[in-house]
C-alpha cells in the first residue's frame, strides 16, 4: 500500500501475472456484419461493422417476441387467448413467398400458438395478426416497438412491419441484436425456452426450426434467423456451456451452409479460446484495513458492490492485474455501503473493467476532543506507513 500523505491516492495490487504484453485475440469472418459477446460478462469477443445499419430480414422478429412476452410476463394476455386472423394480415402475406405459419383468413389462433409460428416456422403472418392485436394496426405496432426498442438500449434500430420484411427504413445493427437477445433471456426465463423447441405442427403443416446450430451444437439453445435478397444469410444465436454462455449476430453470408459452417467455426473459437473468470461475489471483503481519517474506528473493511466477473483470452490469464484504488485515509463519517473507491482489472488489449468499492461497515466522526488528538498524534508522529 502506497500512502504519502492524509489524502493520498491508494493503488493496491491484488493479483498480478508478468508476461510480455500481447494484444487481445480476434478472429476473421465471412459474415458482413458480426458481433460475439459473453452474457455473463458482457465482454465483447470479437466484432466486424457492429454498428453498422443492416437489413436484419427475420431476426428482427425477435422485438415483436419480446413485445409479446412482454405482454405474457404482465399478464396482459395469456398463451390460451385467441386472437383473430384479419383479412388485412391475410392478404399481406399470403401470395407472398416468405415465411408463413399458414394461417386461415377469418380464422383465430391462440398467443401460444401464434408465438410458436414466429419462433419456429418464422410465420410473418403470424407477426402480423401479433401486432394487430397489440396495436390496432402493424404500422402502429412497429411505432411502438420502435419506441419501446429505444427503452432497452437498441440504440439505432427502426421498425416498419413486425416481420422483417423488406421495407425502406426497417434497420438494425448487430450489436443491437446482441443487446435484444440479452433481454429475451434475462428478462423472460420462463418464456425463452421457446427457442430451442425443433419443431411446430399448425394447420397440418409441420415446420422445424430453422436454426442451424440446434442440429449438431452442444448448448445452443435459441434464438432466429433471417434471410433476404437485400441482407444475405444471418443467425442471433445463444449457446451455454456449463456455466458460460455466448451470444453471437452474424449476418451477410451468402448461403445457408456458409451460415451454418462459420456459426459453429465461431462457436467453437469463442469457447475454446475464451474463458470467464469470477473475481468477486457482492460483498466479498477486497481490502480488509482500510484506513480510516478522524473516525471512532482506525479502519474500515471495503467490499465489492457487486458481481465481477472478467471474459479474456485463455493465454491472457496470467497478464490479469486486478487492482483497488481509492483515496485515502477515508474521512469519517462513514455509511455502510458508501462508494469509496473502485476495483480495476486490466490486461493487454483490453479496456478496463471497474467496479465500485463500497465500505461495508458504519464509522462515525470523532467528537472535537478525539480529532484535535488525533491530529496533534499526526503531527508529533507523522503518518503511519
Amino acid at each position: 500500500m502506497l500512502q504519502t500523505s492524509r489524502r493520498s491516492l491508494v493503488a493496491v495490487v491484488i493479483a498480478i501475472g508478468l508476461c510480455h504484453p500481447a494484444a487481445a485475440q480476434s478472429i476473421e469472418t465471412a459474415a458482413k456484419q458480426a458481433i460475439i459477446t459473453d452474457f455473463a460478462s458482457g465482454a465483447v469477443l470479437m466484432e466486424k461493422n457492429a454498428d453498422e445499419l443492416m437489413v436484419p430480414s427475420s431476426m428482427s422478429k425477435l422485438m415483436t417476441v419480446y413485445m409479446v412476452f412482454d405482454k405474457l410476463k404482465t399478464g396482459a394476455w395469456k398463451p390460451s387467448d385467441r386472437l383473430p386472423v384479419s383479412e388485412t394480415a391475410w392478404k399481406k402475406h399470403y401470395k407472398s413467398e416468405g415465411s408463413l405459419m399458414f394461417l386461415p383468413v377469418n380464422s383465430t389462433a391462440t398467443v401460444d400458438e401464434l408465438l410458436k409460428g414466429v419462433v419456429i416456422q418464422s410465420g410473418n403472418d403470424a407477426c402480423s395478426v401479433l401486432a394487430e392485436a397489440y396495436s390496432g394496426s402493424e404500422e402502429a405496432f412497429a411505432e411502438e416497438e420502435t419506441r419501446r426498442a429505444r427503452q432497452i438500449g437498441l440504440t439505432r434500430s427502426t421498425f416498419k412491419n413486425a416481420s422483417g420484411w423488406p421495407e425502406p427504413g426497417h434497420m438494425m445493427t448487430a450489436r443491437d441484436l446482441s443487446v435484444l437477445a440479452r433481454h429475451l433471456i434475462a428478462d423472460f426465463p420462463d418464456y425463452y425456452p421457446l427457442f430451442s423447441q425443433m419443431e411446430f405442427v399448425f394447420n397440418g403443416i409441420k415446420q422445424g426450426n430453422r436454426n442451424p446450430l440446434l442440429y449438431g451444437t452442444p448448448g445452443s439453445d435459441g434464438l432466429k434467423t433471417g434471410h433476404t435478397e437485400a441482407a444475405g444469410y444471418g443467425l442471433t444465436a445463444s449457446v451455454k456451456r456449463g456455466d458460460r454462455r455466448i451470444i453471437m449476430v452474424l449476418n451477410g453470408m451468402s448461403s445457408m451452409r456458409e451460415r451454418a459452417e462459420e456459426s459453429q467455426r465461431l462457436t467453437e473459437w469463442a469457447f475454446r479460446e475464451w474463458e470467464t473468470y469470477p473475481l468477486f461475489k457482492a460483498g466479498d471483503v477486497v481490502v480488509p484495513d482500510a484506513e480510516v481519517w478522524l473516525g471512532v474506528e482506525q479502519t474500515v473493511p471495503l467490499a465489492a458492490s457487486g458481481k465481477l466477473e472478467v471474459t479474456l483470452p485463455r493465454r491472457l490469464r496470467s497478464e490479469m492485474k486486478v487492482s483497488t484504488v481509492y483515496t485515502g485515509p477515508v474521512p469519517a463519517p462513514i455509511k455502510a455501503g458508501m462508494e469509496v473507491g473502485k476495483i480495476v482489472v486490466t490486461a493487454p488489449g483490453m479496456a478496463p473493467v471497474e467496479m465500485p468499492l463500497v465500505a461495508t461497515a458504519d464509522v462515525e466522526k470523532l467528537g472535537f476532543i478525539g480529532r484535535m488528538a488525533a491530529a496533534f498524534q499526526r503531527i508529533v508522529w507523522g503518518q503511519k506507513k
